[in-house]
């Protein structure tokens, strides 16, 4: 066994998880748990200068950043197709993905971890309120996207089978309700996510991290 990857539960690292499960590829999940601090450990900070999951190794070769992970699991199991290989098929993937990671993903941080842009107590509450508004934009502009592909003949966000996309989807909804987001509040979202999440390949993903599909709690 070459492959690893690390991980941490519920974390954007679920994506190229499912999609190591989806390749059936032979690799060895290791857990980093955040809460304890393990990705500041020396060990990891020596994989990941940045502390950050995810991280996937390939024998020597260690890969970080999740575009880049998901980029070098495509290209290692072509077979499994999770990028289109036709151009425009391609650049409207790495379009969403791109999103996703660079637009979805930050504002979250922001609710999540607003320690990270200032230390000033009220400031940190102003910028989890503000950018709560923006976290529920950017959830119903994901749902409009689902649509748009449900209007193209697709089934998925991915292309013609369940892929990366859709597990970032099913992340990015998942974290609307440690936000305080209803996942009802998007309803065809919501539908899309619990059937990603039946997926064989997503379901054991799901298991193995102990995830709960929705952690929405109304007030």
């Amino acid at each position: 066994m070459t492959l690893k990857l690390y991980y941490a539960s519920g974390a954007c690292s679920f994506v190229p998880h499912t999609m190591l499960e989806m390749a059936g590829a032979t690799f060895e999940p290791v857990a980093i748990k955040l809460h304890k601090g393990e990705h500041k450990s020396p060990e990891y900070l020596a994989m990941s200068p940045r502390g950050q999951v995810p991280v996937l190794t390939d024998g020597e070769q260690v890969i970080t950043q999740i575009v880049a992970i998901i980029a070098y699991i495509d290209a290692k199991f072509p077979e499994s197709a999770f990028i289109p290989k036709d151009p425009l098929g391609r650049a409207r993937f790495v379009e969403t993905l791109a999103w996703m990671n660079n637009t979805v993903h930050p504002t979250f941080t922001h609710i999540f971890m607003p320690g990270k842009f200032t230390d000033d107590e009220a400031a940190q509450q102003a910028i989890k309120g503000h950018n709560v508004g923006l976290y529920r934009k950017l959830l119903a502009e994901l749902q409009g996207l689902l649509a748009k592909a449900k209007a193209a003949g697709q089934d998925w966000l991915s292309g013609v089978h369940c892929g990366p996309l859709d597990a970032y989807a099913l992340t990015l909804l998942r974290w609307g309700g440690i936000a305080g987001i209803n996942p009802e509040d998007t309803p065809e979202l919501w539908a899309h996510v619990q059937r990603v999440a039946q997926v064989p390949a997503v379901a054991r993903v799901i298991e193995r991290e102990k995830l709960q599909l929705t952690l929405y709690k109304p007030a």
